[in-house]
């Protein structure tokens, strides 16, 4: 069915002739949204991609623009912004719907006609300004971030690992599309939704690879591996869960909170800078942790010194401490973060920002977006030269799954003649087991420690052994 059809036989009500210039911008825009949603509701994909190439694309090819109906006819030949956020919208009207119907491979469809058409459109000449102008703008939106953005919802689960090394990081750079408000409502909601899926399948992907891994009886290919860290990814994982238990981070996390909830502000940034460095072994990293976030926090917001910390001024805090930590301005890496990696800690690294949001967790979408910005910043080097940047994204993406997700894990001694006392735990005596936490299936999140959050979870435990935390005293910050 074509777009000339359908202004008969609903009367023009869903679009506008060239020749008519009253109809108000606005209106002519959600009635074509309207009318998207209905059909990719009610028609086949292939009938929707038919007539959203017939709107955009195919009425371009006309000699004369006025003598076919057109979507342009909406638009004044300056207004290329506007035009550029109602395809937008459009575009994610339709990949919302077809995700939910799990069409995935109509949305890679819907992404490449806006290909096969610049390719026709270099080689092409007309000699109508008003479709030059329009041809213009539809090749602009091929070459903008825009187009990129879009891409990411034809990326799907499989080809991840193919392409740019970037890929595997999608899910990041999709949060920092739901979170940019200049977006259309749909995108950021596609955007949400895709992400959250790629999250899920990666924790689920990574229990079930640690589960096959340590089974004798298991197919080695069944489950593969979600990290690019090779085997040693195990050992990576043991060392990380070990720390859970009565001093683990969560703990000591709560405990913060509960010392900190009525300090001053000036205080809190004190307390705060010994909460991060609390229980970091290597004191070379310590020393350059401590004079940085004293240099950055000390003299931060002296105005709100003595007022008493509330939710407002600890998300800030945090997200002034991510920014130290990653990057400070959105557009390059910080110079701690360059610092920090380049003496070799990412794991240390990870753990200081786990640590600032288990005590604020809405913190957490200003840290995924600063790892997005991080990535879009690396994406122009070739993967060799990012090995560094690479690992500690990997690393990231490991212990956030385990740390702060819906998921339990616990380290459990499988040798029962062995000392857990002893300072140095060999991890070969040790398996690692993953199950859901009992609050999450309640409540259908991920459930972080947060501010007034105070206590531990109710967790379904796999065994009394699980817990070999750290041992020493927990002090005050």
């Amino acid at each position: 069915m074509t777009a000339n059809r359908l202004q008969k036989s609903q009367g023009n009500k869903h679009f506008v002739k060239s020749n008519s210039r009253q109809i108000n911008l606005q209106t002519a825009q959600e009635r074509t949204y309207n009318f998207l949603v209905e059909i990719v509701q009610k028609w086949s994909p292939e009938d929707v991609l038919k007539e959203f190439k017939l709107l955009f694309i195919d009425c371009l090819d006309s000699v004369d623009l006025n003598s076919a109906p057109s979507i342009y006819a909406m638009f004044s030949e300056n207004n290329e912004q506007e035009f550029r956020h109602t395809l937008k919208r459009c575009c994610y009207i339709i990949v919302n719907n077809w995700d939910s119907q799990r069409k995935h491979k109509y949305i890679k469809e819907l992404v490449e006609l806006f290909v096969n058409y610049k390719i026709k459109v270099w080689t092409a000449e007309s000699g109508s300004n008003k479709i030059n102008i329009y041809q213009k703008w539809l090749i602009n939106f091929v070459n903008s971030n825009d187009y990129e953005e879009l891409k990411l919802f034809a990326l799907r689960h499989k080809e991840q690992n193919k392409g740019h090394w970037t890929n595997r990081y999608t899910t990041y750079l999709l949060v920092a599309q739901s979170f940019d408000k200049n977006n259309p409502k749909e995108q950021q909601e596609a955007a949400l939704k895709l992400s959250k899926q790629m999250k899920d399948k990666f924790k689920f992907e990574l229990a079930m690879y640690i589960a096959r891994s340590q089974s004798a009886k298991s197919s080695e290919t069944r489950y593969r591996n979600p990290t690019i860290l090779g085997d040693n990814v195990l050992h990576l994982i043991k060392t990380i869960v070990l720390k859970k238990g009565a001093f683990s981070h969560e703990n000591l996390a709560n405990i913060f909170l509960r010392q900190t909830q009525n300090q001053s502000f000036k205080d809190f940034k004190d307390s705060l800078q010994k909460y991060l460095i609390f229980s970091v072994e290597r004191q070379d990293f310590v020393e350059t942790l401590k004079q940085q976030l004293s240099d950055k926090l000390s003299p931060w917001k002296k105005e709100y010194d003595e007022q008493t910390i509330s939710k407002e001024l600890l998300l800030r805090t945090c997200n002034r401490v991510i920014d130290c930590l990653t990057t400070e301005k959105g557009r390059e890496p910080s110079q701690l973060f360059v610092l920090l990696l380049s003496q070799g800690h990412p794991l240390t690294l990870v753990v200081v920002l786990l640590k600032v949001i288990l005590i604020c967790k809405n913190a957490r979408s200003h840290l995924e977006i600063r790892m997005a910005d991080l990535i879009g910043y690396y994406d122009k080097y070739p993967e060799e030269e990012c090995q560094w940047v690479i690992n500690f994204i990997e690393i990231f993406n490991i212990t956030f799954a385990i740390y702060a997700e819906n998921v339990e894990y616990n380290l459990i001694n499988i040798k029962q003649d062995e000392q857990t006392s002893q300072p140095m735990v060999n991890l070969d005596g040790y398996r690692v087991f993953s199950q859901l936490k009992v609050d999450a299936l309640q409540r259908g999140d991920g459930g972080m420690g947060g501010w007034g959050d105070g206590g531990d979870r109710e967790t379904r435990r796999q065994g009394d052994k699980g817990d070999k935390g750290d041992k020493g005293d927990k002090g005050d910050f």
